[in-house]
């Protein structure tokens, strides 16, 4: 017997409320509706968006037990950020900043904000100013973006500053590391996806770039 979409969630997610699971598929049906005017996720992946998008994203939760404070570079259709934004309303002092500059998009992450009152900065700014301009989260998140050479950095402030990074990151993941061992120390942990076979979630912490103080 197939789990029903709430169970699927709590297996992913761990214990989370009905009121929780209700904003989730809320915001489904809301990418699904604004996918066909603006392109925020890839068209071949809206069919399976539960599990591609939502569920994707919010395998993080469980890695984010202490943590309230969490800044989503390249938000773009809100994943990881909009996912965890609805996860963050149930601490007090949950927060995050979705760093997006296309105005598209960003009308959208606003749109989501506004409609589930999520505890969310819409920053749309390019990711090189924001960071420059806005002290550090305890996390940062990143899916999609960038090489993981290029999100040390980007985000090279707020890991000085003692920040960690959670990154969703494919099958050529290794090679990524591998490159960027080359300029930067860092200390990391691979989580195998739990919606993927071929990817990983990347915990990185301590990052500094080879060749400058800790």
């Amino acid at each position: 017997m197939s789990l029903s979409k709430f169970d699927e969630l709590r297996e992913i997610a761990g214990d989370v409320s009905r009121e929780t699971f209700d904003s989730l598929v809320e915001l489904d049906g809301m990418l699904h509706r604004w996918n066909a005017r603006i392109n925020l996720v890839a068209p071949s992946t809206v069919s399976e968006s539960w599990s591609r998008h939502i569920l994707d994203s919010a395998q993080l939760w469980p890695l984010l037990r202490d943590v309230d404070s969490v800044a989503d570079l390249g938000s773009g259709g809100g994943f990881p950020g909009l996912v965890l934004g609805i996860l963050l309303k149930a601490r007090p002092n949950g927060a995050i900043r979705m760093v997006e500059s296309n105005r598209k998009k960003t009308a959208f992450l606003q749109n989501v904000t506004g409609m589930l009152r999520l505890p969310a900065k819409i920053v749309p700014e390019r990711i090189e100013i924001a960071v420059s301009a806005s002290p550090a989260p305890q996390v940062i998140t990143a899916r999609a973006l960038a090489s993981l050479d290029m999100l040390f950095a980007l985000a090279e402030p707020w890991f000085a500053a003692g920040a960690k990074g959670l990154f969703h990151k494919g099958r050529d993941y290794e090679r990524e590391i591998e490159e960027s061992s080359a300029k930067w120390r860092f200390d990391l942990i691979k989580h195998p996806s739990r919606i993927d076979a071929e990817s990983v979630v990347l915990e990185i912490s301590n990052v500094a770039r080879i060749g400058a103080g800790r």
